[in-house]
Protein backbone atom coordinates (compact mmCIF):
# COMPACT_ATOMS: atom_id res chain seq x y z
CA UNK A 1 0.00 0.00 0.00
CA UNK A 2 2.43 2.19 0.94
CA UNK A 3 4.75 1.60 -1.94
CA UNK A 4 1.16 2.26 -4.51
CA UNK A 5 0.79 5.45 -2.46
CA UNK A 6 5.00 6.18 -3.22
CA UNK A 7 4.61 5.75 -6.90
CA UNK A 8 1.35 7.65 -7.17
CA UNK A 9 3.21 10.43 -5.48
CA UNK A 10 5.72 9.94 -8.23
CA UNK A 11 3.44 10.17 -10.52
CA UNK A 12 1.82 13.59 -9.44
CA UNK A 13 5.35 14.74 -9.02
CA UNK A 14 6.04 14.21 -12.99
CA UNK A 15 2.60 15.43 -14.50
CA UNK A 16 3.57 18.93 -12.15
CA UNK A 17 6.75 18.80 -13.76
CA UNK A 18 5.64 18.66 -17.01
CA UNK A 19 3.18 21.28 -16.67
CA UNK A 20 5.75 23.31 -14.63
CA UNK A 21 8.28 22.86 -17.63
CA UNK A 22 6.09 23.31 -20.69
CA UNK A 23 4.83 26.80 -18.95
CA UNK A 24 8.43 28.13 -17.89
CA UNK A 25 10.91 26.13 -20.14
CA UNK A 26 13.96 23.69 -18.10
CA UNK A 27 15.73 26.52 -16.97
CA UNK A 28 12.62 28.61 -15.35
CA UNK A 29 11.15 25.42 -13.62
CA UNK A 30 12.50 25.25 -9.97
CA UNK A 31 11.75 22.57 -7.61
CA UNK A 32 9.97 24.87 -5.40
CA UNK A 33 7.40 25.48 -7.99
CA UNK A 34 6.75 21.88 -8.98
CA UNK A 35 6.22 21.06 -4.73
CA UNK A 36 4.11 24.01 -4.57
CA UNK A 37 1.60 22.24 -7.70
CA UNK A 38 1.42 19.08 -5.64
CA UNK A 39 1.18 20.89 -1.84
CA UNK A 40 4.40 19.13 -0.73
CA UNK A 41 7.30 20.82 0.46
CA UNK A 42 10.45 21.22 -1.36
CA UNK A 43 12.28 19.07 1.02
CA UNK A 44 9.26 16.59 0.61
CA UNK A 45 10.03 16.58 -3.24
CA UNK A 46 13.41 15.55 -2.81
CA UNK A 47 12.52 12.26 -0.92
CA UNK A 48 10.81 11.72 -3.86
CA UNK A 49 13.54 13.13 -6.79
CA UNK A 50 16.87 14.03 -5.13
CA UNK A 51 17.78 16.44 -7.87
CA UNK A 52 16.20 18.67 -10.11
CA UNK A 53 18.16 16.26 -13.24
CA UNK A 54 15.90 13.14 -11.46
CA UNK A 55 13.26 14.57 -12.05
CA UNK A 56 13.77 16.36 -15.63
CA UNK A 57 14.49 12.33 -16.42
CA UNK A 58 11.96 11.04 -14.92
CA UNK A 59 9.42 13.51 -17.25
CA UNK A 60 11.52 12.76 -20.47
CA UNK A 61 10.70 8.52 -19.54
CA UNK A 62 7.15 9.19 -18.58
CA UNK A 63 6.72 11.55 -21.93
CA UNK A 64 8.15 8.31 -23.80
CA UNK A 65 6.13 5.95 -21.55
CA UNK A 66 2.99 7.65 -23.20
CA UNK A 67 4.16 7.66 -26.63
CA UNK A 68 4.71 3.70 -26.44
CA UNK A 69 1.59 3.07 -24.16
CA UNK A 70 -1.23 0.35 -25.00
CA UNK A 71 1.67 -2.05 -25.92
CA UNK A 72 2.99 -0.46 -28.76
CA UNK A 73 7.12 -0.79 -28.09
CA UNK A 74 9.10 1.09 -30.80
CA UNK A 75 10.81 -2.15 -31.83
CA UNK A 76 7.28 -3.35 -33.84
CA UNK A 77 6.65 -0.27 -35.37
CA UNK A 78 5.06 0.50 -38.80
CA UNK A 79 4.65 3.57 -40.59
CA UNK A 80 0.86 3.43 -39.88
CA UNK A 81 1.58 3.41 -36.16
CA UNK A 82 3.74 6.41 -36.52
CA UNK A 83 0.91 8.13 -38.26
CA UNK A 84 -1.17 7.31 -35.29
CA UNK A 85 1.86 8.60 -32.85
CA UNK A 86 2.07 12.03 -34.83
CA UNK A 87 -2.40 11.97 -34.65
CA UNK A 88 -1.92 11.63 -30.95
CA UNK A 89 0.92 14.22 -30.22
CA UNK A 90 -1.57 16.79 -32.13
CA UNK A 91 -4.14 15.84 -29.55
CA UNK A 92 -1.25 17.14 -26.63
CA UNK A 93 0.21 20.53 -27.14
CA UNK A 94 1.48 20.69 -24.15
CA UNK A 95 3.52 17.51 -23.73
CA UNK A 96 4.87 17.64 -27.39
CA UNK A 97 5.38 21.78 -26.62
CA UNK A 98 7.42 20.70 -23.23
CA UNK A 99 9.36 17.83 -25.16
CA UNK A 100 10.39 20.62 -27.90
CA UNK A 101 11.61 23.02 -25.07
CA UNK A 102 14.00 20.52 -23.69
CA UNK A 103 15.30 19.16 -27.03
CA UNK A 104 16.04 22.63 -27.75
CA UNK A 105 17.77 23.52 -24.66
CA UNK A 106 19.52 20.04 -24.40
CA UNK A 107 21.48 20.91 -27.43
CA UNK A 108 23.54 23.42 -25.14
CA UNK A 109 26.61 21.44 -23.18
CA UNK A 110 26.48 20.50 -19.79
CA UNK A 111 22.38 20.13 -20.06
CA UNK A 112 21.12 17.43 -17.68
CA UNK A 113 19.17 16.29 -20.75
CA UNK A 114 21.47 16.12 -22.98
CA UNK A 115 22.93 12.28 -22.84
CA UNK A 116 18.92 11.54 -22.71
CA UNK A 117 18.46 12.79 -26.00
CA UNK A 118 21.74 11.93 -27.34
CA UNK A 119 20.83 8.35 -26.35
CA UNK A 120 17.45 8.34 -27.33
CA UNK A 121 17.84 9.53 -31.24
CA UNK A 122 20.33 7.32 -31.56
CA UNK A 123 17.72 4.52 -30.72
CA UNK A 124 14.82 6.04 -32.51
CA UNK A 125 17.13 6.22 -35.46
CA UNK A 126 17.55 2.31 -35.15
CA UNK A 127 13.84 2.26 -34.24
CA UNK A 128 12.85 3.94 -38.00
CA UNK A 129 15.98 1.94 -40.11
CA UNK A 130 13.80 -0.88 -39.03
CA UNK A 131 10.37 0.36 -40.13
CA UNK A 132 11.78 1.29 -42.90
CA UNK A 133 13.51 -1.99 -43.59
CA UNK A 134 9.74 -3.61 -43.16
CA UNK A 135 8.39 -1.98 -45.55
CA UNK A 136 11.06 -1.10 -48.28
CA UNK A 137 13.34 -3.74 -48.00
CA UNK A 138 17.01 -3.03 -48.21
CA UNK A 139 16.64 0.21 -50.48
CA UNK A 140 13.96 2.73 -50.68
CA UNK A 141 12.90 4.12 -53.84
CA UNK A 142 15.45 6.84 -54.25
CA UNK A 143 17.85 4.35 -53.19
CA UNK A 144 18.05 5.10 -50.15
CA UNK A 145 19.40 2.76 -47.28
CA UNK A 146 17.27 2.48 -44.14
CA UNK A 147 19.87 3.49 -41.91
CA UNK A 148 19.97 6.64 -44.41
CA UNK A 149 16.71 7.74 -44.60
CA UNK A 150 15.99 7.14 -40.89
CA UNK A 151 17.06 10.26 -39.45
CA UNK A 152 15.21 12.02 -42.53
CA UNK A 153 11.95 10.13 -40.58
CA UNK A 154 12.45 11.45 -37.48
CA UNK A 155 13.63 15.17 -38.68
CA UNK A 156 10.48 15.50 -40.75
CA UNK A 157 8.29 14.41 -37.34
CA UNK A 158 10.11 16.92 -34.98
CA UNK A 159 10.57 19.59 -37.51
CA UNK A 160 6.64 19.47 -38.21
CA UNK A 161 6.15 19.40 -34.17
CA UNK A 162 8.33 22.60 -34.45
CA UNK A 163 6.11 24.46 -37.27
CA UNK A 164 2.80 22.91 -35.79
CA UNK A 165 3.62 25.11 -32.46
CA UNK A 166 4.42 27.88 -33.84
CA UNK A 167 1.68 27.87 -35.91
CA UNK A 168 -0.86 25.43 -35.64
CA UNK A 169 -3.23 26.96 -38.08
CA UNK A 170 -1.43 26.91 -40.86
CA UNK A 171 0.14 23.52 -40.26
CA UNK A 172 -1.73 20.64 -40.31
CA UNK A 173 0.52 18.53 -38.63
CA UNK A 174 -1.15 14.58 -39.08
CA UNK A 175 -1.42 15.67 -42.93
CA UNK A 176 1.69 16.93 -43.44
CA UNK A 177 2.97 13.73 -42.32
CA UNK A 178 0.98 11.58 -44.15
CA UNK A 179 1.83 13.58 -47.05
CA UNK A 180 5.50 12.79 -46.53
CA UNK A 181 4.98 8.74 -46.07
CA UNK A 182 2.80 9.16 -49.32
CA UNK A 183 6.33 10.31 -50.73
CA UNK A 184 7.98 7.64 -49.40
CA UNK A 185 5.45 4.90 -50.51
CA UNK A 186 5.29 6.46 -53.77
CA UNK A 187 1.74 6.51 -53.19
CA UNK A 188 -0.81 8.71 -55.16
CA UNK A 189 -2.95 11.48 -53.11
CA UNK A 190 -5.55 9.28 -52.44
CA UNK A 191 -3.53 7.11 -50.32
CA UNK A 192 -1.05 4.22 -50.22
Amino acid sequence: MARARSEERRGDIVRAALEVIAERGYRGATLGSVAERVGLTQQGLLHYFPTKEALLVAVLQERDRWDTSGGRDRENWRLDLIESLVEYNAMRPGIVQTFSALLGESVTDGHPAREFFTERYAQVRENMAQVLRLEFGERLAGGLTPEQAAPLLTAVMDGLQYQWLLDPASVDMPAAFRDFVRLLTGGDATGR
